[in-house]
């Protein structure tokens, strides 16, 4: 004979998800995983962009700090130069030896450094270079009147290609000449 079952104590039809709930739940954790991968592909391009004007700023510094080196060990020959040129002669104190003369001029979107070793590239990405020269008031050529006369500062205005486009300029304080005693 069969036994009733008391109410409420028979199998529970609610022991389980439906369909419609596990659909529900997979919907919900694939546009969770979505935003995220969407995040960290977001996250990557900062990063990668980043990087790249980093690269670009460290190039830049390296770039300012040859041509400031070489100025500020200007010797007592002659400088000449302006617009997209210049040229000089150097000493490094302390090693003795002749003055070498250096030049810098822009060659096909590149600063390029002669120092009698040959060229050697010291910025890519230009796109315009301006050497100008203080004595009193900026000159765009030197030498400005008479061949004697010393600039008592060189700017250089770098005018970059590419992103991020802009101008970066530097004013290197020269050191006095030494006069002949006649």
């Amino acid at each position: 004979m069969a036994r009733a079952v008391p109410e409420g104590q028979g199998p529970k039809r609610d022991a389980g998800f439906t369909l419609i709930e596990l659909m529900i739940s997979l919907l919900l954790f694939a546009l969770i995983a979505v935003a995220g991968v969407a995040l960290v592909d977001s996250v990557l391009g900062v990063q990668g962009r980043t990087e790249a004007r980093l690269d670009r700023l460290t190039q830049l510094q390296r770039a300012m700090l040859v041509v400031s080196g070489d100025l500020e060990q200007v010797a007592g020959g002659d400088i000449s130069g302006g617009g997209g040129a210049i040229a000089f002669s150097r000493t490094a104190p302390g090693v003795g030896g002749v003055p070498v003369t250096v030049r810098y001029a822009l060659a096909r979107g590149v600063l390029v450094r002669d120092a009698g070793g040959g060229p050697q590239a010291v910025l890519r990405g230009v796109e315009g270079v301006r050497w100008r020269f203080w004595q009193g008031g900026w000159a765009e050529r030197w030498p400005a009147g008479d061949p004697a006369d010393w600039p008592q500062a060189v700017e250089l205005e770098v005018t970059l290609a590419g992103q991020p486009a802009g101008s970066i300029r530097r004013v290197v304080t020269l050191p006095v000449r030494a006069r002949s005693v006649s």
